[in-house]
């Protein structure tokens, strides 16, 4: 019963959504950007490209994360939804972190586009907001049974 609940883990699945969910906020707001740069005959700055991509690392955490709960020892008599709810609420915040860093992406996006200043600051600030997927990840793999 614990193999069919460990194999199918949520930690992958809502990381990556919030994945996509982040990467779309923030690639419509450097469409707009490049569309508005377009219109005044300047040039569009590729490097918005990078708060684009930045909510993509999540899905990698979901997954490592994913095959640390299918590699744990489970100790005989664990319940088998256990684990199963270990990778939804990591998922989920996982997720959560992901779609916020788009957010945050889409801003950084727009404030770049029209005013060719910030980027550093930009990425500190989207680079603390990725520190909450990892510190999720890490604090979960910690707390997984040897």
């Amino acid at each position: 019963m614990i193999e069919i609940f460990g194999d199918f883990n949520f930690s992958l699945t809502f990381a990556a959504m919030g994945s996509a969910l982040g990467t779309g906020v923030a690639g419509m707001a450097a469409i707009g950007a490049w569309k508005k740069a377009f219109l005044q005959n300047k040039a569009a700055p590729f490097i918005l490209t990078a708060f684009v991509g930045a909510p993509l690392t999540q899905t990698f955490y979901g997954w490592i994360l994913r095959d640390q709960i299918k590699a744990a020892s489970i100790p005989a008599g664990t319940p088998p939804y256990v684990m199963m709810l270990l990778g939804l609420v990591a998922g989920l915040a996982i997720g959560l972190s992901a779609f916020m860093q788009g957010k945050a992406a889409a801003r950084a996006a727009d404030a770049l586009a029209e005013t060719g200043k910030g980027f550093a600051n930009y990425m500190i600030v989207i680079g603390i907001i990725e520190t909450v997927a990892l510190f999720v990840m890490l604090f979960c793999m910690i707390a997984l049974p040897k």
